[in-house]
């Protein structure tokens, strides 16, 4: 069993709540516009960290975090990608890896939008953990705790920061 917290578009800002809502969690995962070092630091002093970059993020977190991540976390194949779109509005890179071999988790960030849907075209999970940083037009800071069980993904859990 693998807990994980999923948090995405941080934007150079990074709550200390953030760190009790994952305090169990074995894994994080970062969805993109980490926004600084220090954000990236922060998180993996705390626990593993994987990640990929967002379209605000330098050079320098760019040489560290790739554009697009696909890995398996104990029987459950997943891909990341910040701008990665959603069920029926998937990006063209999307649509290209999911046309090679679809994965059964698809991680996104980019929209600020907190979203959970299974895709049963691909047979795949959606998740977009929301943005969890100040910056954007978002009202509420969001993020996801969740368990990959084996094959199964379970327990999903989305945690409100509180405003922007």
């Amino acid at each position: 069993m693998t807990r994980i917290g999923l948090i995405s578009d941080t934007h150079g800002f990074l709550d200390d709540a953030v760190f009790h809502h994952f305090d169990k969690c074995d894994e994080i995962w970062h969805a993109g516009d980490f926004g600084s070092q220090e954000v990236i630091d922060r998180l993996a002093a705390f626990r593993p960290l994987r990640g990929v970059y967002g379209n605000i993020d330098g050079t320098d977190i760019r040489m560290q975090y790739p554009e697009r991540l696909r890995f398996t976390c104990e029987g459950v194949e997943t891909l990341m990608i910040h701008i990665g779109g959603y069920p029926d509005r998937y990006t063209k890179a999307t649509k290209e890896e999911f046309a090679v071999r679809p994965p059964r988790l698809f991680i996104s960030g980019h929209s600020h939008i907190l979203k959970v849907i299974f895709d049963k075209k691909y047979n795949c999970l959606h998740m977009n953990p929301g943005a969890a940083g100040r910056h954007g037009w978002h009202k509420v800071r969001t993020l996801i705790r969740f368990v990959i069980d084996g094959a199964d993904m379970q327990q999903c859990e989305v945690i409100e920061l509180g405003p922007r």
